[in-house]
C-alpha cells in the first residue's frame, strides 16, 4: 500500500523558514510529477510548486522567490524550503504524487502556522 508521509511543519514568526519533506512508501509505479497544495481554513484547496520528473518546476505566483521545490527520485521524495514566510502561507499543507501510470496519491497534510 503506498502512502506518502510529510513531516517539517509548525510554527514560526513571519520571515521565518521551514522545510517540508514527503517520502512515499510502498510499492508503486515511477513518479512523474512530485507537488505541494495547501488549504487554509475557508478557502480551496490551491498549488503551491510542482515538479516534473525532468527537473521542470512551477510555482503559485504568490511564493515566486520565497519557496523551492527540489526532489530526490532515488528516496521518492519531495522537499519544499519556504523562506521570507508571511502570515498568509498558513494553512495546512498537503503533498502530490502521479505516477506513470495515471494514479495520483497524497499525504495527510501537515500543519504550517505563521506568526505576524
Amino acid at each position: 500500500q503506498v502512502q506518502l508521509v510529510e513531516s517539517g511543519g509548525g510554527l514560526v514568526q513571519a520571515g521565518g523558514s521551514l522545510r517540508l519533506s514527503c517520502a512515499a512508501s510502498g510499492g508503486m509505479a515511477r513518479i512523474n510529477a512530485m507537488g505541494w497544495y495547501r488549504q487554509a481554513p475557508g478557502k480551496q484547496r490551491e498549488l503551491v510548486a510542482a515538479i516534473g520528473d525532468g527537473g521542470i518546476t512551477v510555482y503559485a505566483d504568490s511564493v515566486k522567490g520565497r519557496f523551492t521545490i527540489s526532489r530526490d527520485n532515488a528516496k521518492n521524495t519531495v522537499y519544499l524550503q519556504m523562506n521570507s514566510l508571511k502570515p498568509e502561507d498558513t494553512a495546512v499543507y498537503y503533498c502530490h504524487m502521479s505516477t506513470v501510470l495515471g494514479y495520483d496519491y497524497w499525504g495527510q497534510g501537515t500543519q504550517v502556522t505563521v506568526s505576524s
